[in-house]
């Protein structure tokens, strides 16, 4: 069974379409899938603010994503998270690693997202997600998750002390060009899988984020990651950083994109649960 969680208020969000975005994918999946999506939090304008001013903010929206994923995972269900921000995954992650102590997080971000307080030059509490994930520092919505059980895919931007921290705490990093899916399949093994995305780890053009990057992945990989994922090791994915483009057309037919790349999730949990062995899914 699916559980769509959709976060909708601001966390760390310094774009005024980041929060309409998530809406706007989580609405075409209930209309293509038949799901009624869990929506979380109360949008907030954006902000150009330190971590240290976003993240108190955000702490009812995170303390509600945590619950309602342990709630998914508890229940054996197959939690599609969709976020305005990566910075959601301060609340999510920490939940897989608790939950699933074996899986593999495949963090899909042209960033690497492992700045801390004593690195950042930015303040920007989105590239601190994946290292406050990992216990760097203490973002107050828990850490558990062992590096080495963290894969970068895609990643490209990162400044040098990122990188340094990067190595030493033996996280893995795929880049864009090496990122096919058996290189993806090599790195978890047999292991449970959680998918992270943020949108910036495409080539720019295909769907807009807010922070892009040049040289990137393409559409095509990325669906072939998910259609070489056995749906037995899959336990969830969250999709971030969806910049809604004003036109309602461009913004269409992004939305068009991201589900065309995230349907082998829904085509394999469908087949699953016709099958002999496994209860019915749905919404």
């Amino acid at each position: 069974m699916f559980d769509l969680i959709v976060c909708q208020g601001r966390v760390a969000d310094r774009a005024a379409w980041m929060i309409e975005g998530a809406a706007r994918t989580a609405r075409a999946l209930e209309d293509r899938y038949g799901l009624k999506g869990q929506y979380i939090g109360k949008p907030a304008p954006p902000a150009d603010d330190d971590w240290t001013v976003s993240l108190p903010q955000a702490r009812e929206t995170l303390t509600g994503l945590g619950e309602a994923v342990t709630a998914s995972l508890k229940g054996d269900n197959l939690p599609v998270v969709i976020t305005n921000t990566c910075p959601a995954s301060l609340a999510t992650l920490p939940v897989v690693a608790r939950e699933h102590p074996e899986a593999v997080v495949l963090y899909i971000d042209g960033h690497g997202d492992f700045h801390t307080p004593d690195t950042t030059d930015s303040g920007y509490l989105g590239g601190m997600v994946l290292s406050g994930a990992c216990g760097l520092w203490d973002s107050g919505h828990g850490s558990g998750l062992r590096p080495e059980q963290a894969v970068l895919v895609g990643s490209r931007d990162m400044e040098e002390a990122e990188r340094e921290l990067i190595r030493a705490a033996g996280v893995r990093v795929i880049p864009p060009k090496e990122a096919t899916a058996e290189a993806v399949l090599d790195a978890v093994g047999g292991a449970p899988v959680w998918i992270h995305i943020d949108w910036d780890v495409l080539e720019p053009g295909s769907v807009p984020a807010d922070y892009t990057v040049p040289d990137g992945m393409l559409p095509a990989q990325i669906r072939a990651i998910f259609e070489a994922i056995p749906a037995e090791q899959l336990i969830g994915v969250e999709l971030a950083e969806f910049n809604a483009p004003t036109d309602s057309e461009d913004s269409e037919r992004a939305v068009s994109i991201i589900l065309d790349m995230v349907a082998p999730v829904f085509e394999a949990g469908r087949a699953n649960a016709t099958s002999p062995e496994r209860s019915p899914s749905g919404g």
